[in-house]
């Protein structure tokens, strides 16, 4: 029988972040005791104001669908925060709203791309990146960035890559996995060569940053050079900042062409965001934001804490990094050893060295791009960190005296 699955969707594989999830979880069942770094995701509740806010929605009635593009009160709150935050002005016909940035991404994707057209995707990468632009027949290309560039494109290897095909670039900032943050004059030296280029457009996924320790203000490429505004997509949401993962709600800020394009994306997949989600995420962007300072303090201690412990664990090394809540630890100092289930060969085999014999949940270096690394997230509690580490340390220094 043939085949009901297209050949382009078959060159997709599942989220590894969700993947890992549904192991943990197998193993919980099981009673297995596991420390969970591999979720991307704020552990303290949605604030108060805002979950309200949804609950108010309810009562009122406002039940119903919105417009794809979302509802105006939402939008307008969208637009006061990029002019505060970016100094960029937008209009009403400038904004996408959907399910989770992710939609948006997608959206985006799938309204601009042509088969084959060339999106530059720098390594390491959100996972999601190159398969999305695959869903949407284009080609992802990828762009090594290694640990010697702080993770981080540089002018010389963006020039590079670009082509003739080459539709978009995706800029992550501050970075998933690696918590990498472009500087001011780091985002100078790319917006220079995208100038130069006029056919390349810009995805600029902002979801992370609220999260920079550094102390130097995030940097946009609308913020640094203006002049690209009108070819960049400004991609942000709710769910890291405010806590609110599971009420899917993302957004976009681009050229009006664009933003209705992918409206119409938006109209025949979900129709919109749910009503009751977005009245919470105009909340969120309206209220009260001293719950987000209190969540940015209390993950720069948890990532000095664990980057200060993964640090004393022999075989491991672990850069500080300046933004979101992600550490990408070296593991190429436990290649080669043996393990009770053989040699470690690469990071994968480390990650599930890290779950076998320590119940510690890491994802795999392999799966955003760049190798010997393994991502952990420190958006979990201090207790969870000092057990894991307490653990992972105890199975490594086996592994290293065997």
């Amino acid at each position: 029988m043939n085949s009901i699955v297209n050949a382009r969707l078959k060159q997709i594989k599942p989220s590894p972040s969700m993947a890992a999830k549904i192991v943990v979880d197998e193993l919980r069942r099981e009673g297995r005791e596991i420390a969970d770094f591999t979720l991307g995701e704020p552990d303290m509740n949605t604030p108060a104001h805002i979950a309200r806010a949804g609950q108010e929605a309810i009562a009122r009635g406002d039940i119903r669908y919105t417009s794809p593009n979302g509802t105006p009160g939402l939008r307008k709150a969208i637009i006061a925060y990029l002019a505060g935050s970016l100094g960029a002005q937008y209009g009403l016909d400038q904004i996408a709203v959907g399910a989770g940035a992710k939609q948006i991404i997608g959206a985006a994707l799938t309204a601009s791309l042509e088969a084959g057209d060339e999106v530059i995707v720098p390594a390491p990468f959100w996972v999601s990146y190159p398969d999305m632009v695959l869903l949407a027949e284009g080609k992802p290309v990828i762009v090594q960035c290694p640990e010697s560039q702080q993770f981080k494109l540089t002018p010389a290897s963006l020039e590079a890559a670009i082509t003739p095909r080459t539709r978009w670039l995706i800029l992550n900032s501050p970075s998933n996995p690696s918590g990498a943050v472009y500087s001011q004059a780091e985002m100078r030296g790319l917006t220079e060569v995208l100038l130069r280029h006029p056919q390349v457009w810009i995805l600029s996924d902002e979801i992370y940053a609220p999260f920079c320790y550094s102390g130097e203000p995030f940097a946009s490429p609308v913020q640094v050079e203006p002049q690209l505004q009108s070819r960049t997509l400004v991609v942000n949401g709710m769910s890291k900042a405010y806590a609110m993962t599971g009420w899917r709600v993302g957004y976009g800020a681009g050229p009006v062409e664009l933003i209705k394009a992918m409206n119409t994306v938006i109209s025949q997949s979900t129709s919109c965001a749910s009503a009751i989600s977005q009245a919470a995420a105009q909340a969120a962007l309206e209220g009260d934001q001293s719950s987000v300072g209190e969540m940015v303090a209390l993950f720069k201690q948890r990532r000095d804490l664990i980057v200060r412990r993964l640090n004393e664990i022999p075989g491991i090394s672990c850069a500080t990094p300046d933004g979101a809540f992600y550490v990408y630890a070296n593991v190429g100092g436990l290649i080669g050893r043996h393990g009770p289930a053989g040699e470690i060969k690469n990071d994968l085999d480390a990650s599930l060295f890290f779950l076998r014999e320590a119940g510690v949940a890491v994802i795999d270096g392999g799966s955003y791009g760049l190798s010997p690394y393994v991502r952990f997230s420190f958006a979990t509690s201090t207790q969870t960190i000092e057990q894991g580490m307490d653990r992972l340390a105890a199975a490594v220094g086996k592994l290293m005296a065997g």
